[in-house]
């Protein structure tokens, strides 16, 4: 498909909350698509649709060559605790302490409009967070106690 660019802090399409995906169609095919090949590209874990300028509730996340799509995501339950460095594509090089649940389990839709519940521990329920925020118009900024330097490869 396509590697989209990813908007960077400033921009105020990613303070905004997301509209929910009604159409379950070739568009939201090639976004999903669009948004993996994105991610990619990038060497991120995780992608949601406001961070390429597209107001819907769409996220993709990749963990371990485990690819998920989150079409309306919402979660359904969390657990415990976990605090680590955590950094964002549209905040490039910049690293924060964040707490966040240890479990999380999210309940999405797919490109097709089925549903399934996804239940992950350590970057995967932080990621689970962390992409689903992006929806709600939240960066992870909101929630760094602390400032940190990551040597990047």
């Amino acid at each position: 498909m396509a590697i989209r660019n990813i908007v960077t802090l400033g921009d105020e399409v990613l303070t905004k909350k997301c509209r929910p995906v009604e159409k379950f169609d070739e568009r939201l095919h090639a976004l999903v698509e669009d948004l993996f090949d994105t991610l990619y590209e990038s060497g991120g874990a995780g992608l949601a649709a406001p961070q390429v300028g597209v107001l819907r509730r769409v996220a993709v996340i990749d963990i371990d060559e485990n690819p998920i799509e989150l079409v309306n995501p919402e979660i359904i339950f969390t657990e415990g605790s976990q605090t680590g460095a955590e950094g964002c594509l549209s905040n490039p090089g910049k690293y924060g302490i964040v707490t966040r649940p240890q479990k999380v389990t999210v309940k999405a839709q797919d490109r097709f409009g089925e549903w399934h519940e996804y239940t992950g521990e350590d970057l995967l329920a932080r990621a689970f967070c962390h992409e689903t925020e992006h929806l709600d118009g939240k960066m992870f900024m909101e929630l760094v106690s602390e400032w940190i330097d990551i040597e990047e490869d």
